[in-house]
């Protein structure tokens, strides 16, 4: 014959036993775990990414401020033959 084992409760069927606080202790319990694995970057890694940020960003401001006064000028010059 085969024996039904009954699983542990949920925390519904212990009418919310577990209480907030210890849910928030276990939280920061696994966020400390998960952030031992975190590898972080080097300072050469740091300032490496940096420097394409910046340039990245230089470079995108000038293109898009060069689109921006040719798009006004088309416009300029449309504006003008309907009138």
């Amino acid at each position: 014959m085969s024996q039904i084992t009954e699983a542990a409760p949920t925390q519904r069927e212990l009418g919310g036993a577990v209480s907030k606080i210890a849910q928030t202790k276990q939280f920061y319990r696994d966020v400390k775990a998960e952030m031992k694995k975190v590898t972080w970057p080097t300072r050469e890694e740091v300032k490496g990414t940096t420097v394409v940020v910046l340039i990245a960003v230089f470079f995108f401001g000038f293109f898009l401020w060069g689109v921006d006064i040719v798009i006004s000028l088309i416009l300029k010059t449309l504006m003008d033959l309907v009138k």
